[in-house]
C-alpha cells in the first residue's frame, strides 16, 4: 500500500487509519501473527492504531495488550494477570522524558546526589527489564530519552551535571551500555528521531495537557514506523538488496551522450559532491550485508566506464549483478532476483525517473521504490526508511557479497561441466553439520528469521526462545557450515525436532538459498538420522506449512523417501520416515573435516 511507504503524509493516515486498516485485512495476504504489550508511561492509542497500520503492511499481524495510562512499571513489576495471560511475543516500553523522577535536581546538589540520582533512575529500569526478560523471555524494546523541549541553563546545561540535558545524555549511555550486553533487548532511538523531527514541533505541550500524548499527534506516524523498522527486522522483514541505477542516480549525467569526462562526480562542483556521497551511503551498505547490483537501460560498455571514472568511489566489483541493457528494468530486476534466489520483494530499487519506479513498482509486488527528487534527498529517504534496519549483526553478514560474488564463480565453474555431479565434486565442499553452539547461535537466530523460501514451517525463534531449545534434552538440533574451494558460505541450514517416544518431529527445517541445489540438504538429512538412530527413534514425522513463499520445498520430504502420511486442503501435508534400512544419500559433501581448499 503506497500510502504507507516512507515518505508518507502524517495527516492523511491519522484522518483515514480505519479504511486503510480494512483495505489491509482484505488483501486476503497472509501474515505472522505477533502478541504485542505496549506498556505505556503516557497514552498509546494512537501510537497503537498507527503501529497496527504499519505492521500489517509489512506482513505481521499484530494483537496487541496495553497497561492502563502511566501504569507500565506495575504492569511489568507487580506481574499483572491480564499481561501474563497475554503470553507476549515481544515487549515495547514507552517511556519519555516525561517519565524521568530523578531530575531535574536543585543546582545546589553536590556530585554524589547527581550520582546517587542518576543511579536510581537507572536502576528504575534495568530491574524492569530483568524482570521481564525471566518472566516472559521475548524481545523488548525500550525508548531512550528525547531531550528535553527547554534548559534552564542554557547551553551550560550540556555539561554541567546538574542540567537536565547532561542527566538525559547520561542515561542514554547506560541504556546504550545495556543493550549491547543484553540479548533480545532493542533501543528505540527517540533521541535522534525527535531531533530529526524537530524538538520544539515534538514537544507540542497542547497534547500532553489535553491527551496526556509525550509527542505531538502529528509526530506519531513516524514513531510507529520508526518502531516498526525494528520490529520487522527482529522478524527478518527487512529488505537484501540495493538495486541502483547509474545515470542521474549514482552519477549527474548521461554517460551515452556526455562521455565519462561530462558526467558530474567527485568534488569538483556541488552536484558532483552530492553524487559522491550518495556512492559513500551506498557502498557502506555493504558493510551490513546489503548485496548491491545495477539496473540501468544503458550500454553495458557505457556501464562500465562510469564505474572506471577516477572519482567514482563504487566500482564494478562492489556488484554482485551488472545488468546494463535495453530490457524492462522490471524484468532486469525479476531475472537478477532469479540469479540471486532471492525474493523481487527483498529488493530496493533506487532510480531518479519517476516513470521507471512507477513501471517497476506496479509489476513487482512488494518490492522498495523510494521517490525522491535529488540526490540529496535520495541519502535521506533510504535513511529514513530503515530498510536495512540492523538488529543483530555477524561475520556472515559482513561478507555476504562476497558469498554472492563466489556464488556467480560457481556458476561460471558449472557451464565447463557436462555432468552435474561432476560439477558438485568437483566444488570439494566441505561442511561441518554439530549440535548448536553458543558461538552460533546469533546466526542461527538470524537465519531463522530470515529464510523464507526454503523453510518447510517457517517457524520464528527469538534469542531468548532458542536458548529454550538448546537447554532441552528432549530435542535434536543441527546447524550446517558449507566451504568450497571458492570460499565459506556460512552458517546455511538449521535442522530443530522434537523427541516424543520413538518418534522425532521436525519443527524447523531450513536451508540459505544461496546454496541451493548442492545437496547440503541431503548431508543434513544424513546427519539427522544419524542422530536419532543414536537415540533409540525409529520414526521422523516432517511438517510442511505452505506460505506464499516456501512452495519450492513442497515435496521435498518426498525427494527424501518420506511416506506422505496427511495432505490438507490448504496445502498443508505431513509425512513419516521409518529409520529402519536407511540409506546415506549425500555423495558429494564431505562432513565434518576441518581442512578445506580455497582457490
Amino acid at each position: 500500500m503506497k500510502e504507507l511507504e516512507y515518505p508518507f503524509d502524517s495527516s492523511f493516515l491519522l484522518k483515514k487509519r480505519r479504511k486503510l486498516k480494512k483495505e489491509l485485512l482484505a488483501d486476503d495476504i497472509q501474515r505472522m501473527e505477533k502478541r504485542i504489550a505496549v506498556l505505556g508511561g503516557s497514552t498509546t492509542n494512537d501510537i497503537v492504531s498507527m503501529l497496527e497500520l504499519f505492521l500489517l503492511q509489512e506482513g505481521i499481524a499484530p494483537i496487541f495488550y496495553q497497561s492502563e495510562y502511566a501504569q507500565y512499571w506495575q504492569d511489568a513489576m507487580f506481574d499483572a494477570p491480564a499481561l501474563r495471560d497475554f503470553h507476549p511475543d515481544l515487549i515495547f516500553i514507552h517511556t519519555t522524558s516525561r517519565n524521568i523522577t530523578e531530575a531535574p535536581l536543585p543546582l545546589t546538589a553536590d556530585e554524589a546526589d547527581v550520582t546517587a540520582a542518576l543511579e536510581r533512575q537507572y536502576t528504575h529500569f534495568t530491574q524492569m527489564w530483568d524482570h521481564l526478560a525471566e518472566t516472559y523471555h521475548c524481545p523488548i524494546i525500550q525508548n531512550n530519552f528525547e531531550l528535553p523541549p527547554c534548559r534552564l541553563m542554557g547551553n551550560r546545561d550540556a555539561w554541567d551535571p546538574h542540567g537536565m540535558v547532561w542527566f538525559i545524555e547520561e542515561l542514554n549511555r547506560r541504556f546504550g551500555a545495556y543493550a549491547h550486553s543484553h540479548q533480545d533487548f532493542y533501543l528505540h532511538d527517540i533521541h535522534y528521531l525527535s531531533a530529526s523531527y524537530g524538538l520544539d514541533a515534538w514537544h507540542d505541550a497542547t497534547y500532553w495537557y489535553l491527551y496526556k500524548y509525550a509527542m505531538t499527534l502529528d509526530a506519531i506516524p513516524d514513531f510507529a514506523y520508526h518502531l516498526t523498522r525494528i520490529i520487522r527486522s527482529i522478524y527478518g522483514k527487512n529488505k537484501k538488496v540495493l538495486a541502483l541505477d547509474l545515470d542521474n542516480t549514482l552519477w549527474g549525467g548521461v554517460i551515452g551522450d556526455d562521455g565519462q569526462e561530462g558526467i558530474s562526480i567527485g568534488q569538483e562542483t556541488a552536484a558532483a559532491e552530492a553524487y559522491t556521497e550518495v556512492q559513500e551511503y551506498c557502498k557502506a551498505q555493504k558493510q551490513l550485508g546489503v548485496l548491491l547490483t545495477i539496473c540501468s537501460k544503458n550500454e553495458p560498455e557505457n556501464a562500465q566506464l562510469g564505474l572506471q571514472h577516477p572519482d567514482s568511489v563504487l566500482h564494478a566489483d562492489d556488484f554482485v549483478t551488472i545488468k546494463a541493457n535495453w530490457e524492462p528494468k522490471d524484468q532486469n530486476l525479476l531475472c537478477t532476483a532469479e540469479e540471486l534466489s532471492l525474493l523481487p520483494e527483498s529488493f530496493v530499487f533506487v532510480d531518479d525517473n519517476p516513470a521507471e519506479r512507477d513501471i517497476v513498482s506496479a509489476q513487482i509486488p512488494g518490492i522498495a521504490v523510494p521517490a525522491f527528487d535529488s540526490p540529496v534527498e535520495c541519502i535521506r529517504v533510504l535513511d529514513h526508511a530503515g530498510y536495512f534496519e540492523t538488529t543483530t549483526f555477524s561475520a556472515a553478514d559482513a561478507n555476504r557479497s562476497e558469498m554472492y560474488q563466489a556464488n556467480a564463480k560457481r556458476t561460471q565453474m558449472q557451464q565447463t561441466y557436462a555432468n552435474y555431479t561432476d560439477y558438485l565434486l568437483g566444488l570439494e565442499m566441505q561442511a561441518e553439520i554439530h549440535d548448536f553452539t553458543p558461538v552460533a547461535l546469533p546466526r542461527i537466530v538470524q537465519l531463522t528469521n530470515k529464510s523464507n523460501q526454503f523453510n518447510l514451517t517457517t517457524k520464528r525463534y527469538t534469542q531468548s526462545e532458542m536458548e529454550q531449545v538448546c537447554a532441552d534434552p528432549n530435542r535434536i538440533r543441527l546447524y550446517g557450515r558449507l566451504r568450497d574451494k571458492f570460499g565459506d558460505n556460512g552458517i546455511v541450514s538449521v535442522v530443530i525436532g522434537e523427541i516424543q517416544g520413538n518418534t522425532l518431529h521436525v519443527e524447523l527445517w531450513l536451508m540459505s538459498c544461496r546454496v541451493l541445489k548442492r545437496d547440503m540438504e541431503l548431508a543434513m538429512l544424513d546427519a539427522l538420522t544419524e542422530q536419532c538412530k543414536q537415540r533409540g527413534i525409529t520414526t521422523i514425522c516432517g511438517y510442511y506449512f505452505q506460505t506464499p513463499k516456501n512452495g519450492m520445498v513442497r515435496e521435498l520430504y518426498g525427494s527424501f523417501g518420506f511416506e506422505k502420511a496427511e495432505a490438507f486442503e490448504n496445502g498443508d501435508s505431513t509425512w513419516k520416515l521409518d529409520l529402519q534400512g536407511y540409506q546415506k544419500k549425500n555423495h558429494v559433501i564431505t562432513v565434518n573435516q576441518k581442512e578445506y581448499k580455497k582457490v
